[in-house]
């Protein structure tokens, strides 16, 4: 190991790294024995040489690059919908679907999951993982108990299940306490009057004879949720290897509520995520959904087998949908759609309507971008078409001396 001297920060700091990379290169001199200041110099050169060399030229293109590096392996990519890398049972779109998904910024994904990390014995211990899954996938009235109809009587009966509420409600010890509990929510939701003959039976019917009102506190009752999220269908546990070795158990949904979930004890909300963007946006923030944009798109390339689409690429992409402090999606009722250029709109979608509305309110395109430019054969202001050489008649004169 070797400590890093006050002529060695000099050195780096004297450097054009960002403080990321330079934290970086002290981390290496740190990690190696017996450092020089001259060898902490060229450790610190040779990163600022490869990050120069990795900084895009002014004015080159980056849009129609990252376009082309995105949408040439797009076309590889399957049309089908997979099962979620590693985890059972649980399906989630993925492949040209889901990227269209992002772009297109829905607002809810086709297959809503979250990724729920739990937190100190929570994550060890199965027993308490398990509370955790009851606190958030919804228990509905079908998995406590048998419902049954009495048509004469004019009366619905539910016969609970005394395994299954000590197994959902594992931190309640008496069987009364959580069948008045379950009585209490139907009161509430249906507005009826239950009855209790026997400790884990429930009774209750309307308030006038009406076979048609039976069948529909029935029906009502099955959408009733007593435990968890209304939103969550249901909950996979998995063990899963961490970086440093350990293991642990990390829930996979079925459904998304993320706010919700992140309020229930022992769900880690430092590592708990979701692939919805915009809710990720309402309880965490824009650049948390920026961070989220970049990920899931990511993601979604490597598991086609398209590792190489450079992430800058993808890190555009989200900025420009998130810059303005709301996820906008890429088409015309987004960015496309708002860019301020009339002939642009008009170029993507519905062009007659943006020239007439256009001409209507008498609209002036500075024709300042390249689809613009284009349309009307003017040189676009990238690369070169953005260069002005001006000679005077003095200056030509003295050159042709």
């Amino acid at each position: 190991m070797t400590e890093v001297t006050q002529d060695m920060k000099a050195v780096v700091e004297d450097t054009e790294l960002p403080r990321r990379l330079k934290d970086r290169v002290y981390d290496a001199i740190e990690a190696r024995e017996g450092v020089t200041v001259a060898q902490a110099a060229d450790i610190a050169g040779a990163v600022e040489s490869r990050y120069l060399e990795t900084r895009i030229d002014p004015l080159d293109p980056v849009g129609t690059v990252s376009a082309q590096s995105i949408g040439e392996p797009g076309t590889q990519m399957t049309m089908n919908t997979f099962h979620y890398a590693g985890v059972a049972e649980i399906d989630v779109t993925q492949g040209l679907p889901r990227l269209i998904e992002l772009v297109d910024a829905r607002k809810t994904p086709d297959t809503p999951m979250m990724t729920v990390h739990l937190e100190d014995e929570f994550a060890t211990d199965r027993e308490r993982a398990h509370e955790v899954v009851w606190n958030i996938e919804a228990t509905r009235i079908l998995a406590l108990g048998d419902v049954s109809t009495n048509v004469a009587d004019m009366i619905v009966q539910i016969d609970l299940n005394e395994d299954t509420l000590r197994e959902r409600w594992p931190t309640v010890d008496n069987l009364d306490d959580i069948a008045q509990e379950i009585a209490d929510t139907i009161d509430s939701e249906l507005g009826v009057s239950t009855t209790r003959p026997e400790e884990t039976v429930i009774e209750f019917g309307p308030e006038e004879p009406s076979y048609r009102e039976l069948l529909q506190l029935v029906e009502e009752l099955r959408d009733v949720v007593f435990k968890g999220i209304d939103e969550v269908s249901r909950v996979v546990i998995r063990k899963e290897e961490l970086d440093n070795g350990e293991e642990e158990f990390v829930l996979y949904t079925e459904g998304s509520a993320f706010g919700k979930a992140l309020k229930i004890p022992g769900v880690d909300a430092s590592r708990t995520t979701c692939n919805n963007i915009h809710e990720i946006h309402r309880n965490l923030g824009i650049e948390a959904a920026r961070e989220a944009l970049i990920d899931e798109t990511m993601n979604t390339l490597r598991e086609q087998g398209l590792d190489d689409v450079n992430i800058r690429h993808m890190m555009l992409v989200a900025d420009i949908m998130t810059n303005r402090g709301e996820i906008e999606s890429i088409g015309r009722h987004g960015i496309s759609g708002n860019k301020e250029s009339v002939l642009a709109r008009a170029a993507f979608e519905v062009t007659v309507n943006h020239l007439l509305d256009a001409s209507i309110h008498g609209e002036v395109d500075d024709l300042n971008g390249v689809t613009e430019n284009v349309i009307v054969g003017k040189p676009i202001k990238l690369g070169t078409g953005d260069v002005d050489l001006r000679m005077g008649a003095k200056q030509a004169a003295k050159s042709d001396d």
